[in-house]
């Protein structure tokens, strides 16, 4: 079943994240995931620092992007889901019942693996979000605005009216970046974005997160361990125990990580020892 909410902004709780002291942007605290009676994921306590990049990584099934889809209520919307424990966005729990997953899911925005452009054109793919959320600016300026951050008004400009559908796969997940920086988020959670990508792409991809970051705070999905350690400021590592549950092992600087784990099961997984 999906978890019961009751439609309100995120607004309504502006005084209370006000309060924060915007240190971290994102806090997991005893997070829990069940898929029916499975625990997929189980007492994740993370704090994700704001303005910086940080990665996730771990063999597969040990609920990466599960905890991914956690940071903006995308699990709402899988039947069967429960989650336990809080996540706090600027010191205002999202899973509260006052609060409006739709709203969550304008400041925290999310990519996806497979680039997922609209059959609409260049124009308004971007333009879209800010429609729908009532955008009564410079529509115009607003698009160029969103191509420009995510690197690609300058391949794009003279072709705006055109189909998202014939642009190139790095191409088309630029787009989908600059459609979720067009509403204006605080976070954009990646969920292996680069995966289907050619290496070039793929380092088109890493240099605009890297970008980006200066103004969000990124959280990225990746099996690459080496794209972990060439974009990220801080890495969370997952694994699984004897019943297949998720669990945070480990959640450090990035280069402490890569070089003196304090895990060893990091350790072992960083080594190329299991995963």
């Amino acid at each position: 079943m999906t978890i019961a909410i009751e439609r309100h902004t995120l607004s309504q709780a502006e005084s209370s994240w006000s309060s924060a002291n915007g240190r971290y942007a994102i806090e997991a605290e005893a997070m829990s995931v069940h898929y029916g009676k499975f625990c997929a994921v189980s007492d994740v306590h993370m704090k994700v620092p704001s303005n910086k990049i940080t990665a996730i990584i771990g063999p597969s099934g040990c609920g990466k992007s599960t905890v991914l889809r956690c940071f903006n209520r995308m699990n709402d919307l899988i039947a069967g889901v429960r989650i336990e424990g809080e996540v706090l966005f600027q010191g205002h729990n999202i899973y509260d019942a006052d609060v409006d997953p739709v709203e969550v899911r304008r400041r925290i925005g999310m990519v996806f693996q497979k680039a997922n452009p609209f059959p609409k054109t260049i124009y308004e793919n971007v333009a879209w979000g800010t429609r729908i959320n009532g955008f009564r600016g410079d529509m115009d300026e607003m698009v160029e605005r969103a191509l420009r951050a995510a690197a690609l008004w300058e391949e794009v400009k003279d072709k705006l009216q055109q189909s998202a559908l014939g642009l190139s796969g790095g191409q088309q997940q630029r787009l989908c970046i600059a459609r979720a920086i067009a509403v204006e988020p605080e976070i954009i959670l990646m969920d292996e974005p680069a995966s289907a990508l050619d290496p070039i792409a793929t380092l088109r991809i890493e240099d605009l997160m890297k970008e980006l970051s200066e103004k969000y705070t990124i959280i990225v999905v990746t099996h690459n361990m080496q794209q972990a350690a060439r974009i990220s400021d801080f890495t969370a590592f997952f694994s699984v125990d004897e019943n297949r549950t998720g669990q945070l092992i480990e959640f450090d600087d990035t280069e402490k990580i890569f070089t003196n784990p304090g895990q060893k099961r990091t350790e072992d997984y960083i080594t190329g020892r299991f995963g």
